[in-house]
């Protein structure tokens, strides 16, 4: 197969969610994560597709599913629809949702993938003797347990003996190693790659690629192999190329989009995607993913939410409740994409009232109001006079080199530049962070300038202070697109922007409806 230059598409996946149950906050967190990434890089010009799915089949479903007497394809039907529920009402603009369930999209790509591995030599039969957790759907070593539980699901694993086929992992080893240390697979944060280096020093062994029939009914069967599964893991991985058309007659997303530009995950699911999935897609001929993204946990009052703590939140009540912008925010801004995060209703509440209503709420509000109030809606820039921040020691940070402290000068010299390096550098929070230093910035102006006290003195000068902030509120609603959506929409409506070269030269305001964010009363 050609690959085609990949220069101006952008490729992003999630990892697909396990069909196991509904959805929760970590695959709220992850899917706007990578929905803010997608969003960004559509909107900067390439050309994007963002993949999310399910993931279906294996011993853990199977399980669930009997527990609730329900066919497994009805009840994997039933939970992947909540995965797009809530994907709607996230407003997550994935391109493809792939079901690995799907017989006439995932399972050719599997097969091709699995045909190609034997005739490449890279399966064979032998016997597997071990532990093996359920809730991971994964075989796992003495080292990784903790007190001989496993530390994701605080269980005991089975300890199994069977006769599976085996992929030939340790073959790749070496150059996964190579890959990863030269920064070819770009493995973000840096800790984690450390963690995978670790444990490649220490050894890999060919893995379990296939389970017995007679104990898992429910998936992909070996080709040409009677009475053998293929392994939940092995086939699911392949959901990334499959969903391109892989295995298919027309592969043409494939030669478009692959590989991936990146590939967001958890932490506790990344040695497959850093280590396992790259060997697959070296016995394949298959190009790597760019860029691994490793997210942490999202926590609640800093512990793991649990049901029996008590401290599980719910993504789609705060949604309702307070609407997708307003969540959206939170996890973007509040919660780092390289470590865990905290979610408490407090802090939610907190954050909401002092950065949403009180901060870029009111400062569009109020700039509005003045605008409509004084110039009937009507505002254009008058280049006779030159209105500069007020700059003091602590909002010079990161500014000292600039000429001047014009508005739409630092906007274009400092703001503009920093957000664009963090958003290519997959740092979604001090993006948003830098958003909000604008919408600081803002109001440190009109409160040095007090246009609603100076509009009784000069006019002139009063409709110059409010185009600057009307041009910074402009650039506000261009970068805060991807973070909050609807909002950004509601603010350009508001605006009415005049373009030239791409700078508004004027606005024609109209007023909102109602407010961008409503105070939360607690």
């Amino acid at each position: 197969m050609t690959m085609t230059n990949k220069k101006e598409t952008f490729y992003i996946t999630t990892a697909i969610h396990y069909a196991n149950a509904g959805p929760h906050m970590g695959h709220a967190y992850e899917g706007a994560l990578a929905d803010i990434l997608a969003r960004y890089k559509r909107n900067s010009g390439a050309l994007t597709f963002f993949l999310s799915g399910t993931d279906e089949h294996g011993d853990k479903i199977l399980r669930a599913a009997q527990k609730e007497n329900t066919a497994p394809q009805l009840f994997v039907n039933n939970n992947a629809q909540k995965f797009k529920d809530l994907y709607k009402k996230l407003e997550i603009s994935n391109d493809g949702f792939i079901r690995t369930s799907d017989s006439e999209k995932h399972w050719p790509g599997v097969i091709k993938w699995w045909k190609n591995a034997v005739k490449n030599g890279d399966i064979y039969k032998s016997i597997y003797k071990g532990a093996y957790c359920v809730g991971c759907e994964s075989f796992i070593t003495d080292k990784e347990l903790i007190n001989g539980k496993c530390p994701y699901h605080d269980k005991e694993p089975q300890i199994i003996e069977e006769e599976n086929f085996f992929f030939k992992l340790s073959k790749y080893a070496p150059q996964i190693k190579h890959l990863i240390e030269s920064d070819e697979i770009n493995i973000i944060p840096k800790i984690r790659k450390k963690e995978m280096l670790i444990i490649l020093e220490e050894g890999i062994n060919d893995i379990s690629c296939s389970r017995p029939e007679r104990d898992i009914v429910w998936g992909i069967p070996v080709p040409d192999n009677s009475g053998q599964i293929i392994y939940v893991w092995t086939e699911a991985l392949i959901n990334y190329i499959s969903a391109l058309g892989y295995g298919l007659q027309d592969e043409k997303l494939v030669e478009q989009f692959w590989p991936a530009n990146v590939q967001v995950v958890g932490k506790d699911i990344f040695r497959f995607h850093a280590i396992v999935w790259p060997a697959m897609l070296l016995s394949a001929g298959l190009p790597l993913p760019k860029t691994i993204l490793v997210h942490g946990f999202v926590t609640s009052q800093g512990k793991k939410m649990s049901k029996s703590i008590g401290n599980v939140i719910d993504p789609e009540e705060y949604i309702d409740t307070y609407g997708t912008d307003a969540f959206r925010y939170f996890v973007a801004r509040e919660i780092s994409p390289f470590e865990d995060g905290d979610f408490t209703k407090e802090k939610f509440i907190e954050t909401y009232n002092a950065n949403l209503a009180n901060g870029l709420g009111n400062l569009v509000s109020r700039t509005l109001k003045m605008t409509e109030q004084y110039f009937d809606g009507k505002v254009e820039r008058r280049l006779d006079i030159d209105i500069p921040l007020q700059i003091t020691r602590e909002t010079l940070k990161g500014m000292e080199t600039l000429k001047d402290y014009s508005i739409p000068y630092v906007i274009q010299q400092n703001i503009l530049p920093n957000y664009t390096a963090q958003m290519n550098a997959y740092d979604t929070q001090s993006a948003a962070n830098i958003i909000w230093r604008l919408v600081g910035l803002l109001d440190g102006y009109i409160t040095d300038y007090e246009p609603f006290k100076l509009i009784k003195e000069d006019k002139d000068k009063t409709e110059n202070i409010l185009w600057n902030v009307l041009c910074g509120i402009h650039w506000i609603s261009k970068m805060v697109f991807p973070i909050l959506p609807d909002t950004a929409k509601k603010i350009t409506d508001a605006l009415g922007a005049t373009i030239v070269e791409n700078k508004p030269v004027s606005f024609q305001t109209q007023q909102l409806n109602k407010p961008l964010f409503v105070r939360i009363q607690s």
